[in-house]
């Protein structure tokens, strides 16, 4: 079976696109074709000025109606943390032919670790020009089993990594009151919008996840739309909030124009800038707690690859060897403290408050944003 395995991967080229976290866990885990697709890059391709019906859990190539085989899930210890394997190809993650083309990096290849290139970083796709500049990315959750009923309204984000994506190995980290989800699972959501070079695209994919070891009730709020906050604490969304949607034909919760503190232009981002804290988004619970039936993770059929709640800002290790073939998971728990960055926070400078507007976008805004996409990688 290896050999053959072998013989594919290399008889199709490993793609060289954009990223996203691989797990059993995920929809479109063996592609969009209905076959097991080992070397399957459909789940990485970037989202721009989309009707919501076609951008939303990545409809548009169907991603959202190929869920996960059954007793898959991305597991969320509460409390604790969970690492995926970001890559721009399942051929490149310990998921496909046996990790034999997987490498510390999203793409298989080997960098250094001070990696910078002053335009942008292309290989691997990453939108930024050295980590320090990587925009930060998401998890979000809502607690229904039924992707159908998911909406901006109830998928709240529960916990952010800045400085990535970054290494293929990145931990996040769960709230220790996660509380468990119904039977069946929940519906979960990675999220990304990169900053600075390249497309003003977002990415957005769908995963069957579930909570493990929940011991609070206490419910998640509904969440509202994130708003730019830049060194304007008081400004910022308090409590739950949503993904950031943006740069969409239609359905976005969130508008900027002009430049930030850096002086580039604004870009919505899971980071301070828009009031995304590092780590377990602790402020996400609220109300009474209520009784919650917990999920059976007996019936899991994948590993969880790990990492300590002490995970570093992108990577869990940057040893390729340390992952386990799966990355799925049940349920998100964070503790109090979130684990700390060695970069310092996006909103380090000084700036003057900015604030977002609603629905509309100007036409300079929009303008200036496509000024700034000198390639559509």
């Amino acid at each position: 079976m290896l050999v053959l395995l072998l013989a594919a991967a290399l008889s199709v080229p490993l793609a060289n696109a954009h990223l996203v976290p691989w797990s059993k866990g995920m929809y479109g885990f063996n592609g969009v074709t209905g076959s097991i697709n080992y070397n399957t890059d459909d789940a990485v391709h970037p989202l721009y000025q989309l009707s919501k019906d076609q951008w939303w859990f990545h409809h548009y190539n169907n991603l959202d109606e190929f869920p996960p085989a059954d007793g898959d899930f991305l597991e969320l210890p509460a409390g604790e943390s969970f690492t995926v394997e970001i890559a721009s190809n399942r051929g490149e993650t310990t998921l496909s032919f046996n990790g034999a083309y997987a490498s510390d990096w999203p793409d298989g290849k080997t960098y250094p670790e001070d990696y910078n290139v002053d335009t942008c970083i292309t290989s691997p796709n990453m939108h930024t020009q050295n980590q320090s500049r990587a925009a930060g990315t998401a998890f979000a959750i809502a607690y229904t089993s039924d992707i159908k009923s998911v909406t901006p309204e109830n998928l709240a984000v529960f916990t952010v990594r800045y400085h990535t994506p970054w290494k293929r190995l990145t931990s996040y980290d769960v709230p220790a009151d996660m509380p468990a989800c119904p039977e069946g699972g929940c519906i979960c959501a990675w999220g990304w919008v990169p900053n600075g070079c390249g497309q003003p695209n977002m990415y957005q994919v769908p995963y069957r996840c579930t909570v493990t070891g929940a011991k609070s009730t206490a419910p998640v709020g509904a969440p509202k739309p994130p708003v730019w906050c830049e060194n304007n604490d008081g400004a910022c969304t308090k409590g739950p909030k949503q993904m950031i949607y943006w740069n969409q034909a239609e359905g976005d919760n969130i508008e900027v124009d002009g430049y930030d503190a850096n002086g580039d232009f604004k870009s919505p981002a899971y980071n301070a800038k828009c009031g995304f804290p590092d780590g377990a988004q602790n402020d996400i619970f609220t109300g009474e707690p209520a009784s919650v039936k917990t999920s059976a993770p007996a019936t899991t059929t994948t590993t969880t690859a790990t990492a300590t709640a002490k995970s570093s800002p992108s990577s869990a290790s940057s040893d390729s060897s340390s992952a386990s073939s799966d990355s799925s998971s049940t349920g998100v728990v964070a503790t109090s403290s979130s684990a700390s960055s060695k970069y310092p926070s996006a909103s380090a400078s000084a700036a003057p408050s900015c604030k977002t507007r609603k629905r509309r976008r100007t036409e300079s805004a929009v303008r200036a944003h496509r000024r700034r996409s000198v390639h559509a990688f």
